[in-house]
């Protein structure tokens, strides 16, 4: 039996090396921390069963197994399951780590199938520098961990790259809803609160059935999930709740934003201020008028509205929310 590989640590070469035996043989529970994007991370125990299962759903759903670019930090669940799955599919994965470019490590990968994960600020550099062909020989590219902005999107279904968003956590293994459609074995309703819960095989241990989650959501008619934003992310305003993930929402469907964050600083006045920080073009005047055409009321508009060249990140490639929060910025 195996060695424990909790926690989890090292280069993605050095994480697949460890994980080989215990992906064939099973062992103790891995134990991978949150992003921390929004608190501090928490660890997060993984059990094989769990890890195996979102990995099998996802190839199925997939289309089958294939050869993967390892573009995502391995202690992470993103890319950890982009090991798990190579090594079910019996292949190599193409790392980044490399000191290779997004291109020429595409053009290194040389399996049948061929499959990406990334997160949007990846596919917003690559969209942003004309380069996003790159990608369009991928059977699929997995892209989760944070809402992608529309005309990002748009840009990279031009370019011919096949996307397919992805919705989950660490404690459901990664991604185990895709565009809308929850895997096999994964199931789906909304509490009474409007939260998202979530039940099936890929839960984390000590979740219990269902992990209601902090996202608020609804479920069409089809059984597709469309995610609305986090329910803790409310700012109080000059007396005015305002939910900060619908106005980042509403802002993110403008054509000339490429990547927007908005968030809720201290004030004196206000209590909380609103801010965007954007990547691409937009005032406060287009703000409203964003909010507006949703049906918003216009008090939700930014106080600020700050253009910058690139959103500060953590090493996982999600936005920094508590940097940008914290005054280190302009706001």
């Amino acid at each position: 039996m195996p060695a424990s590989l909790a926690p989890v640590t090292g280069s993605a070469r050095e994480v697949a090396r460890l994980l080989h035996p215990w992906v064939e043989y099973g062992g103790d529970p891995l134990v991978v921390n949150t992003s921390g994007s929004t608190g501090e991370p928490k660890p997060i125990r993984l059990s094989h069963a769990a890890v195996l299962a979102s990995a099998h759903a996802a190839l199925d759903r997939l289309g089958g197994p294939g050869q993967w670019l390892s573009a995502l930090p391995p202690t992470g669940v993103g890319g950890l399951q982009v090991l798990v799955r190579s090594i079910l599919a019996g292949t190599e994965p193409v790392y980044l780590e490399d000191h290779l470019d997004m291109e020429a490590a595409v053009d290194a990968m040389t399996g049948e199938r061929r499959y990406a994960s990334l997160v949007p600020t990846q596919l917003f550099r690559l969209v942003e520098s004309g380069r996003a062909e790159a990608l369009s020989c991928l059977d699929a590219v997995l892209l989760g961990g944070a809402a992608a902005p529309r005309a990002v999107l748009e840009l990279a279904a031009e370019a011919g790259v096949r996307i397919v968003r992805t919705y989950g956590m660490t404690e459901t293994c990664g991604g185990c809803v895709y565009d809308g459609v929850p895997l096999d074995g994964v199931r789906l309703r909304i509490e009474d609160d409007g939260r998202v819960a979530i039940a099936g095989p890929v839960l984390a241990e000590g979740v219990g059935e269902w992990l209601v989650t902090n996202d608020l959501g609804r479920i069409d008619e089809n059984g597709r999930l469309s995610v609305l934003g986090r329910a803790d992310q409310v700012a109080v305003s000059g007396g005015v709740n305002v939910p900060l993930a619908a106005v980042e929402s509403a802002l993110r469907d403008e054509p000339a934003v490429l990547d927007v964050v908005v968030v809720a600083q201290p004030d004196e006045e206000w209590g909380e201020r609103v801010v965007a920080f954007v990547v691409g073009d937009l005032d406060r005047e287009r703000a409203a008028a964003a909010l507006e055409r949703l049906g918003h009321p216009r008090t939700w508009t930014p106080r600020a509205v700050h253009r910058l060249d690139a959103l500060p990140l953590l090493p996982n490639g999600k936005p920094d929310r508590r940097a940008l929060a914290g005054g280190g910025f302009p706001g």
